[in-house]
């Protein structure tokens, strides 16, 4: 009898205790879920309205602008050079409207290359490129020197081949210090698949692939800065493609204007 007892009691006590528990757990739990820290109150984010320093602004970079030749567009098959040309033009042109400080440069010009496509020379009429006899731009003191002297550390750069004169450019500039970003539907390759590595070798080395319409974009970044607006509109009424075409429609049609 004392036996049965004691094995009721501990079966009564073991069910007493498991409710005991399984209610203190519960509230545990509730209590839990009801903290501050559990609902991410604690943690949470308070953004500003500010862009980030990775964006590129019309005061904080350099554009160079490498090898853009005949001689170099011939042996280019990783782009089509009627695209490229109008890619480059549209990119010369973002540079003048946003007064970004600009680099040219030629290889070999009046012995082999040719000389820089005159898209880009009727931009900068003044300009004349730094012509070399490296394949490197960054192995000639005077381009360095060019670039240094502007002051900025991020760097843009577009060129012809993007295996060569691009990717050797880039890791220099890069290991001595520069935030780097390739131009790369202004850039070209002896085929898709050499563009291509050189792309991912240079992304690997930490610089960041951009495209010539992106930086129009990125640079005008406020439809409300009207000392911009129309030179940034024309420019890709002119060679922004579909999205020209899209922005002469609705100005036609209705007036169409972003920054109202």
């Amino acid at each position: 009898m004392k036996k049965m007892l004691n094995s009721r009691t501990v079966t009564t006590l073991a069910l007493l205790t498991g409710v005991v528990a399984s209610t203190t757990f519960g509230s545990m739990l509730v209590a839990k879920a009801d903290t501050p820290q559990a609902s991410g109150a604690k943690d949470a984010i308070h953004a500003k309205a500010v862009p980030s320093p990775r964006l590129l602004t019309p005061t904080n970079h350099t554009l160079l602008m490498i090898d853009h030749q005949p001689q170099m567009a011939f042996g280019t098959s990783s782009i089509d050079i009627q695209a490229l040309r109008n890619n480059v033009t549209g990119l010369a042109k973002a540079a003048k409207a946003f007064n970004v400080p600009t680099v040219l440069t030629t290889v070999a010009s009046k012995s082999f290359s040719g000389p820089i496509f005159p898209e880009i020379q009727a931009v900068f009429p003044d300009q004349e490129p730094i012509d070399r006899t490296t394949m490197n731009a960054w192995e000639d003191q005077r381009v360095v020197d060019k670039v240094n002297s502007y002051g900025n550390k991020k760097l843009v750069v577009s060129g012809l081949w993007t295996e060569v004169c691009d990717l050797s450019a880039v890791l220099s500039a890069i290991d001595q210090g520069y935030e780097v970003y390739i131009v790369t539907d202004t850039s070209g390759g002896v085929s898709p698949e050499a563009h291509k590595m050189a792309i991912e070798r240079m992304i690997q080395a930490g610089a960041t692939p951009i495209t010539w319409e992106q930086y129009l974009l990125e640079l005008q970044r406020d439809w409300a800065r009207s000392e911009t607006y129309k030179a940034t509109t024309d420019i890709a009424k002119e060679h922004g493609g579909a999205y020209g075409l899209g922005i002469i429609y609705s100005q036609a049609m209705f007036g169409g204007h972003e920054g109202q």
